[in-house]
């Protein structure tokens, strides 16, 4: 007899209403400016912490600030990862990091990543999930 996790067994449980509403407060997965649809991780919120997105930087180009979910009452933890996929930056307050983190982490990575972009303005830039030369 095959075995069904019991998260997928208690959300295949759940009515057409109640399924929607819990993807409306609780996605699965966040779309990013680069269209890329990632996993939400919501893990932490057992201990009562932010859920996290582990995302490439240069996917984040043009968000002004930290996601949000749970109706705009909860900011995703954002683990900014580099295009090898190394931790950066973990921040839920993202335009702060634009405004202060992201001139020193662009400088440093910039001569590491030199095929990927390293906009000055991340804010106004075009987010990819390719390097420059696919761009």
């Amino acid at each position: 007899m095959a075995r069904l996790p019991l998260g997928r067994f208690l959300l295949d449980s759940l009515d057409w209403s109640l399924r929607s509403r819990l993807d409306a407060l609780a996605p699965e997965r966040l779309e990013v400016p680069s269209g890329s649809r990632i996993r939400l991780d919501y893990t932490p919120c057992l201990e009562g912490r932010a859920p996290v997105l582990a995302v490439k930087l240069q996917e984040t180009f043009g968000w002004r600030e930290s996601p949000r979910v749970a109706e705009g009452r909860v900011a995703v933890l954002l683990h900014l990862l580099s295009p090898a996929r190394r931790p950066l930056q973990v921040t839920a307050d993202l335009a702060s990091f634009w405004a202060n983190g992201y001139p020193e982490v662009r400088r440093e990575m910039r001569g590491r990543y030199p095929k990927h972009p390293w906009p000055e303005d991340p804010t106004t830039a075009e987010a990819t999930a390719r390097t420059k030369r696919r761009s």
